[in-house]
């Protein structure tokens, strides 16, 4: 699930953006490297990103993609867990991996959705209209 908004102008950097999220949001907030796609900044170091943290498997990640539009994707959070749930990034799997991906894909999506829906609520608040 992913999502591309247009944002605020008094909210275009991830210090603005994280700053509302920790005052108007009961979620767990935090800046964090994103290390679920390895996005380069600019200068040539790992990009940050807003994670808006629901629970140890479900999240959204937040980051630009221009000046006031922003990406949101639900992740999950935990290394752990996303060791075990995430999406597989091999180049070439067997046949029991790709059956329960599908499996793990068929159990988690609904929890997801829902979870993604209830974080994008916060989220909506600065959103262009």
């Amino acid at each position: 699930m992913e999502k591309i908004i247009t944002i605020k102008n008094e909210y275009n950097s991830l210090d603005l953006l994280h700053k509302f999220l920790k005052t108007e949001s009961s979620f767990e907030s935090s800046k964090e490297y994103d290390k679920w796609e390895y996005r380069t900044g600019t200068n040539g170091q790992m990009a940050k990103c807003i994670v808006l943290k629901k629970s140890a498997m479900h999240a959204i990640k937040l980051y630009f993609t221009e000046e006031n539009t922003i990406k949101m994707n639900h992740i999950i959070p935990s290394s752990l867990m996303n060791a075990y749930f995430g999406k597989s990034v091999k180049a070439r799997r067997n046949i029991i991996e790709i059956i329960a991906e599908k499996i793990k894909q068929t159990m988690l999506v609904p929890g997801q959705k829902k979870a993604f829906e209830e974080l994008e609520t916060v989220v909506n608040k600065i959103v262009v209209r």
